[in-house]
């Protein structure tokens, strides 16, 4: 499938800052079964000042906002070609080692609430893969999909306990039960086109879990499958944090607005 995407943030500050910092994490990863064919990430109101690839294996770009600045203008957009592979990447590729993403993080510490969660799928099972999928539909099941309730630094043991949460939280859950029950984990960022849709609020959340069989391996438990053709990965790390579109602060009186716009159609 060949996929069109255009992702537009924009902020703005009530009054000039003196400085901002962000770093941009916005261009498509060349994995399997994704091949990027055109991308482009322009600054409106900002200077580049690094570009470079992560721990993580992540394109990622360095763009300040000088003194005086009362707007900066991020807009991605580009083309990519998909295959369903049933959610299979394969082989890790990147300098961290996998068993570095058994490691916990403070967005994804499993507490009480995630430990019985995981402890409750018991251990009979056909294969890894298939223990993955219970725990998808189980998350999926447990934690209703509800926008406004949360927010980037909530964690997954809160949003578990509070029972509803958006793709990010449902990701969250997942990734911290997958790590307590031993396998290595992570936090993928990116796009979706929706069936019912072509404009949407945000871009996209889900989980990949390395299986000795068959490597990285996603489940999205928003939607309770996994990855298919029509999601295009973008950034990876150990919890949002690390691949969030873009972060970053501003130094100025007053606190920043954002609006996030993104198109993703065939």
């Amino acid at each position: 499938m060949q996929l069109k995407i255009a992702h537009e943030t924009r902020y703005e500050f009530p009054q000039p800052v003196a400085y901002a910092l962000y770093q941009l994490r916005l261009t498509p990863k060349a994995r399997a079964g994704q091949k990027v064919l055109s991308w482009d990430v322009e600054v409106e109101g900002g200077t580049e000042e690094a570009r470079f690839v992560d721990q993580f294996n992540n394109e990622t770009l360095l763009v300040s906002a000088g003194a005086g600045a009362t707007s900066l203008i991020v807009r991605a957009h580009g083309e990519a070609e998909t295959d369903d592979t049933a959610g299979i990447v394969g082989k890790h590729r990147g300098s961290t080692p996998i068993w570095f993403y058994e490691r916990t993080s403070e967005l994804t510490r499993p507490g009480p609430t995630i430990r019985r969660f995981a402890n409750s799928l018991g251990s009979d099972y056909d294969n890894d893969v298939d223990r993955m999928h219970t725990l998808m539909h189980a998350i999926g099941a447990s934690v209703t999909y509800e926008s406004g309730k949360t927010n980037v630094t909530t964690t997954a043991e809160e949003a578990a306990s509070a029972g509803h949460g958006v793709c990010q939280d449902h990701t969250h859950i997942f990734v911290s039960a997958a790590r307590y029950l031993g396998f290595p984990a992570r936090y993928v960022s990116g796009y979706l086109m929706m069936n019912d849709r072509v404009q949407q609020d945000a871009s996209h959340a889900w989980a990949e879990v390395y299986v000795d069989a068959l490597g990285w391996v996603g489940f999205d438990a928003s939607n309770a499958i996994s990855p298919d053709s029509r999601y295009v990965a973008v950034a990876t790390g150990l919890d949002y944090n690390d691949a969030a579109p873009i972060s970053g602060l501003s130094f100025g009186p007053g606190a920043e607005t954002l609006d996030v716009t993104v198109q993703v159609q065939q």
